[in-house]
């Protein structure tokens, strides 16, 4: 499975990702080692919406709050962003805004309804179809 992050990136040409825990959703605590995720860099806090690939090298649940009765998941990652998998166009909040058709089935509207409608930095799983829609974004 593939899943995508949204996050605070301040290298995306770094070689390394660690990112401590992470909000889940919508199948994101499934991540685990091995799996493809592609990196958002997030426009609340600097970025430019979709920068990489990568690989998961490791993945941990955050154990939850002891007396806090509705806690979202959260995973602590580290991706190893593969060579050549800087993307070379631009994907963010401006070119996904205009799908809102939440059941067009289209991968555009997947990524705007996971990440956009609710603006927080979060994992999230992804269906084949937006993956190989993010795939596109990439040089072979």
């Amino acid at each position: 499975m593939a899943f995508a992050i949204k996050a605070e990136i301040s290298d995306p040409q770094a070689e390394t990702f660690v990112f401590t825990a992470q909000k889940t959703m919508y199948g994101g605590k499934q991540v685990a080692a091995g799996d493809t995720v592609f990196l958002f860099a997030s426009e609340t806090e600097g970025g430019r919406g979709l920068v990489a690939r990568g690989i998961v090298t490791a993945a941990e649940a955050v154990a939850r709050i002891p007396g806090i009765a509705r806690q979202t998941p959260r995973m602590s990652v580290t991706i190893r962003r593969i060579a050549i998998a800087i993307a070379t166009r631009p994907l963010g909040r401006s070119e996904l805004k205009p799908l809102t058709d939440w059941t067009d089935g289209r991968p555009g509207t997947e990524l705007n309804f996971k990440f956009y409608r609710q603006a927080t930095n979060k994992i999230v799983g992804l269906s084949d179809e937006a993956a190989a829609f993010l795939s596109g974004f990439f040089s072979a």
